[in-house]
């Protein structure tokens, strides 16, 4: 496709490589910020840079933050003795928007993956081991909260031999059939593990 200007190529190029957005949305999106106040332009150019310039990791944790320790490891409401292992910080996020866990977090940057040449080096997981360490049993139990893939049963693994020897429970999240889901559209492996970790009725 031809475009009537350079400068607007670039830039549909530069916001094409974002996740989930094509040329098309990238030619709107380009078209829009030109229709818009230049000012709107330029704040959202300085945020991102900002963004990329300021952003900081929790240095206990590893989710994303704004001091060296987030808001959730700083905040005396958590419970220190619980540790959710995720994946990213998506998955903090995530798990945060049900409001059901009132733990601290654990953000590994990855998982295992061999035909990605991702092994447990290239993971937070000695950071994790010291957390548990430096706790003097504090820590009382670590939730694996990893992906249900063949990648993310593999980390779960590698992750529950490695903190075997300390004296604290490792458990995964629970999984099944989603609400509202109907059970002739669910697949073996999710219904299999939705009959195995089944759970007493109550009314």
């Amino acid at each position: 496709m031809e475009y009537p200007s350079k400068l607007i190529e670039r830039a549909i190029q530069e916001i094409a490589k974002l996740p989930g957005i094509g040329k098309k949305t990238a030619l709107r999106l380009v078209l829009h910020l030109l229709k818009s106040e230049e000012s709107d332009t330029t704040d959202l150019a300085s945020a991102l840079v900002e963004l990329r310039k300021n952003i900081r990791y929790c240095e206990k944790c590893h989710n994303i933050s704004d001091h060296e320790i987030c808001r959730i490891c700083s905040s005396p409401r958590r419970d220190p003795s619980l540790i959710c292992v995720v994946e990213d910080t998506q998955n903090v996020l995530a798990i945060e928007n049900t409001s059901q866990f009132q733990g601290i977090y654990h953000v590994l940057g990855g998982i295992i993956s061999p035909m990605d040449g991702v092994g447990p080096e290239d993971l937070n997981i000695p950071s994790l081991i010291e957390r548990i360490k430096a706790s003097n049993g504090e820590v009382k139990e670590i939730i694996l909260a990893l992906s249900p893939t063949m990648e993310g049963d593999t980390t779960s693994f590698y992750l529950s031999k490695k903190l075997s020897e300390y004296n604290c429970r490792i458990s995964t999240i629970a999984r099944g059939v989603p609400i509202g889901g109907e059970l002739e559209y669910a697949d073996e492996i999710t219904l299999g593990r939705s009959i195995v970790t089944r759970i007493e009725y109550r009314n």
